[in-house]
């Protein structure tokens, strides 16, 4: 097992690389650096990119490989947020205790910030065969793959299940759809690129999948769970729809409890060398903040 092989280890290799892969503006004036940064370090978990990481060794590959595959996800992932926190989306002043990047840069920066991340996101792939750490076809997997995650039929198209549901009674299958997408998607996509950069087997692929789409739907409703003790949510303040609110938190609780057995029992395919990621997942479901 590598010495790496815990949340702090991987984590930590992602943070220390993180800065390489922020874009470099040609010319000072369109440097915006200081902005992705701010955004970049807003004290997340970073679950992407060690679940990323971790299912590249799971796959036989080096870790150090795919972190330009993690770096494109956390950047999606970031950009989201941002674009989340915007008057027009949520409304947030706030992320993880620090001021949103609209409040800290202004509406118009925190949009182009966010857009950015986006774009730049798929130039690490790019980057990625350039430098030799993946094969052009694990490239072009990987597009495909972060493409349709991030798109229509994954975090964009939850996003706006998400504003369409707002001010309208919402069903449990409303919230389900919502958060396969919003949520279960954007981690589907980096376990599964980290598969694609260690060249696994489809099966493999399939099944890190299966992990995610679990694992997703528990983080989810876990985060639910969280911010209904929060009276200062933006879910609170906006009287969205959450697990809890429609099924109680007791049921709430057996649900994120659920899936996350289903994501454990999807990794059997990996044998005992999936410990890690078991452990990650329960460590997940079972978290404070």
């Amino acid at each position: 097992m590598s010495d790496r092989m815990t949340v702090t280890g991987y984590a930590q290799m992602f943070e220390e690389a993180l800065p390489s892969f922020v874009a470099v503006a040609e010319h000072e004036k369109a440097d915006m650096r200081e902005m992705l940064m701010y955004s970049l370090e807003s004290g997340g978990k970073r679950v992407r990119p060690v679940l990323c990481l971790a299912f590249c060794e799971l796959c036989g590959g080096k870790a150090e490989n795919a972190l330009p595959f993690a770096a494109a996800v956390e950047f999606i992932h970031t950009y989201s947020l941002v674009h989340d926190d915007l008057p027009c989306m949520d409304n947030d002043d706030y992320r993880r205790g620090k001021l949103s990047s609209h409040k800290k840069y202004g509406e118009a920066n925190a949009l182009l910030a966010g857009d950015a991340l986006l774009t730049h996101a798929f130039s690490l792939i790019a980057q990625a065969v350039e430098q030799k750490s993946v094969s052009a076809q694990a490239a072009i997997k990987a597009v495909g793959v972060l493409s349709s995650c991030a798109g229509l039929n994954g975090m964009i198209g939850g996003q706006f299940v998400d504003l369409a549901m707002e001010g309208k009674k919402s069903t449990i299958d409303d919230l389900f759809l919502m958060d396969r997408y919003k949520t279960a998607a954007l981690i589907r996509a980096a376990c599964q690129l980290g598969c694609i950069a260690a060249g696994a087997t489809a099966e493999m692929i399939e099944k890190s999948g299966q992990f995610a789409e679990n694992l997703g739907l528990a983080f989810q409703i876990v985060d639910d769970l969280l911010d209904d003790e929060d009276e200062t949510s933006s879910d609170k303040v906006n009287n969205k729809a959450t697990y809890p609110a429609l099924l109680g938190a007791q049921r709430a609780r057996e649900l994120a409890e659920e899936y996350t057995k289903n994501a454990v029992d999807a990794l059997s395919v990996f044998g005992e060398r999936a410990v890690f990621l078991r452990a990650f997942a329960l460590q997940l479901v079972n978290r404070k903040v």
